[in-house]
């Protein structure tokens, strides 16, 4: 009888991630710490009632996280002396709610010690924060395990003026489509971007001495003025801009995207189409956006015996890397 060889990389590709999959799942903690969940939402409710800017900042931390090593809590951990952290890494420097990620971990800590890690607090929290700002209610899987480096070189996200089949070769390595790419990036619908991320499409863009041709000129002269004061920021959604909703879309067909990367989005011929059925269909966005997010939170995940639960969110337990 024949016999036939299988790469040992064939085999690992088909099985991992299903592998990695089946072993989150939703209530993990049921048993473990049943009032988990629980614990996480009053103190996200309680954040989100002062301020509902931290929905933009856990979606950003999660994205953040999960593109680096994987949904791993890397992106907690303080740097040392002698050590840096992911946390130093440029594109980590505006990330912030970490102190909310602690308090809600000190108060896991004294209801069940050493049971819910701090990936799976990012996780919950972002959900929870989605959910309050009017995006869609979902149940997250969890089990996920807490890792053991954080680099900062390791950090390699996409930047605002990729293009859209640059930034999907990106996603596309996360083992994430085009769809999911042009969905996630409707979580821009609650966030803010700094003048210095999108300051060129201005004026002298691409060194033509004029703006972006490809954006409102009206948005043009607002964002001027803008960016006229430090430190300038600006809503990436111009209108319903503290609600998770799929008005990103519509702004973005209006020519009134701020970051190059959310404008292309609707005018590659890949993503328009996307753009335009989720533009013009809300419930189809919360859906997609909510599947998105949890596809997003399998990348990477540690399970079973790999890594550890950490005591404390921004050290690691055992000597990290």
């Amino acid at each position: 009888m024949m016999r036939i060889s299988i790469p040992l990389f064939l085999i690992l590709s088909v099985f991992i991630v299903p592998l990695v999959t089946a072993q989150l799942k939703v209530g993990f903690y049921s048993a473990t710490c049943p009032r988990a969940e629980q614990i996480v939402r009053q103190v996200v409710q309680k954040r989100f009632a002062a301020d509902r800017s931290i929905t933009a900042a856990f979606l950003r931390m999660y994205f953040h996280d999960c593109f680096v090593r994987g949904c791993d809590a890397s992106i907690l951990i303080d740097s040392t002396p002698k050590k840096q952290s992911e946390k130093d890494a440029g594109p980590n420097q505006t990330v912030r709610g970490f102190e909310i990620i602690d308090e809600i971990k000190t108060n896991l800590e004294a209801a069940c010690p050493s049971k819910v890690s701090c990936a799976d607090i990012i996780a919950l929290a972002t959900r929870d924060s989605v959910s309050l700002a009017g995006g869609p209610s979902y149940q997250i899987p969890t089990g996920r395990r807490d890792g053991l480096v954080s680099n900062p070189n390791d950090v390699n996200l996409p930047g605002p003026t990729v293009s859209v089949s640059q930034a999907l070769q990106i996603f596309k390595a996360k083992k994430l489509t085009l769809n999911d790419m042009v969905t996630l990036l409707g979580g821009h619908s609650v966030g803010i971007a700094h003048c210095n991320f999108f300051q060129d499409r201005l004026s002298n863009f691409q060194g033509t001495g004029k703006p972006d041709s490809t954006m409102d000129p009206v948005l043009v002269s607002k964002l001027t003025r803008v960016c006229a004061t430090q430190p300038g920021t600006a809503f990436l959604d111009q209108n319903t801009s503290f609600i998770l909703d799929n008005e990103f879309y519509n702004q973005i067909k209006k020519k009134r995207g701020v970051m190059q990367i959310d404008q292309q989005l609707a005018l590659d011929a890949s993503s328009a189409p996307i753009v335009n059925n989720l533009a013009k269909n809300p419930a189809m966005f919360k859906n997609n956006f909510a599947a998105a997010l949890v596809k997003l939170g399998n990348v990477g995940a540690l399970v079973g015996q790999a890594g550890e639960i950490r005591k404390k969110c921004n050290v690691f337990n055992k000597k990290g890397t």
